[in-house]
């Protein structure tokens, strides 16, 4: 045995290189048997049966009320093809229309001639419309009035001549006259009397507002009637009413001062319900000064006479009182049968308001 000697470097300090390598051999170790444990739980894990749980939907059938079902089917919905970027479309058609005359004077000519034809004076509504014609020798509206009005007086040759040269402007210089012209031609021309029993004046009822403050005022209800299925050219009816008033002296003196009548068709456009349209027409006698009245004598409300005109010809006449048939010219057509007595009203017609008799009345909310 070799011992160390008393003057060695070593002498007396520990191990301290022994106690290191027992310090790794032991973290060596502790590292084997983790590792090894791990092994055998993940070996162990491995050999578990594993039990996995899914949720699967489940389908319930759930009862539709009927009427939801029936809208359903009654509403299916409809795949739409997707949308196009929108196109700029074209402006509606313009509607055709009856061109204006030209010259001024020769379109006051020919409104004027229109008046007297409807009135019945066939000799005015041709002076004025050989002026307009002087005028404007190629306007549609100055030929096509030149044919009504020689129509009406029977010279078909001369009408005709006239609703052909609308004719032949067409459309683009005639307008709507082109089509009335063109009916004209194909259809031929209808006597004025042909109406006679087809249209007819039905009796006339009569209100006199008692109540009114501004005066004496007469409200007259005149219903015409046509016969079922026939064709009226609504445009050619005329109802001329004149009224007659008695003076304080006694004098029986027909209306003079238009501006005391106002008249409304009751219902527009026509559409004949019944056969039958009616015109209202409200009669006011202003009240006058104690001056007025004295010089020329007081006025009162004493009757009127309707007449009824298609295309210038006298229909029907009414008079009341029948003694004022006798102040009026009459055609022979119109004496036939036995006169309608009026029906006189006390109350006023449904839906009149004394202050507005041209006004129709305001629904009420």
């Amino acid at each position: 045995m070799v011992s160390e000697k008393p003057n060695s470097p070593l002498a007396g300090r520990p191990p301290v290189f022994a106690i290191c390598c027992w310090a790794l051999a032991l973290m060596a170790f502790s590292q084997l048997l983790v590792a090894g444990l791990a092994l055998a739980t993940k070996f162990e894990e491995s050999r578990e049966v594993r039990t996995v749980i899914k949720e699967v939907p489940k389908l319930v059938a759930v009862r539709v009320p009927a009427a939801v079902a029936e809208q359903s089917r009654s509403s299916p919905v409809v795949s739409h093809p997707p949308l196009e970027p929108p196109v700029a479309s074209l402006p509606p058609p313009t509607p055709v229309t009856v061109p204006q005359v030209g010259d001024p004077r020769s379109e006051r000519m020919v409104r004027e001639a229109r008046q007297a034809r409807v009135a019945g004076d066939m000799g005015l509504a041709i002076v004025k419309l050989e002026e307009a014609l002087s005028q404007s020798p190629d306007d549609p509206s100055v030929h096509y009035e030149l044919g009504l009005v020689h129509e009406q007086m029977g010279v078909f040759d001369t009408a005709a001549s006239h609703f052909e040269k609308v004719f032949q402007m067409g459309v683009s210089g005639a307008g709507s006259l082109y089509a009335l012209a063109a009916g004209k031609l194909r259809d031929g021309f209808e006597q004025p009397d042909a109406m006679l029993g087809k249209l007819s004046l039905n009796r006339v009822r009569i209100f006199k507002d008692t109540k009114n403050e501004a005066g004496e005022r007469v409200v007259l209800t005149i219903p015409v009637q046509k016969a079922p299925g026939q064709e009226i050219d609504v445009a050619e009816i005329a109802v001329s009413v004149t009224f007659f008033n008695r003076t304080s002296k006694g004098e029986i003196v027909q209306l003079e001062d238009k501006s005391w009548v106002t008249e409304q068709w009751v219902t527009l456009p026509f559409d004949w319900v019944g056969d039958e349209e009616s015109l209202r027409m409200t009669y006011a006698i202003p009240p006058q000064d104690g001056q007025t009245e004295h010089l020329f004598g007081g006025r009162s409300y004493y009757g009127q006479v309707v007449s009824l005109l298609y295309k210038g010809e006298i229909l029907d006449v009414q008079a009341w009182p029948r003694d004022l048939a006798a102040k009026l010219p009459r055609s022979p057509a119109a004496a036939s049968g036995d006169p309608l007595l009026p029906e006189f009203q006390d109350s006023l017609p449904p839906g009149f308001d004394p202050n507005l008799p041209l006004l129709p009345p305001l629904p009420i909310k």
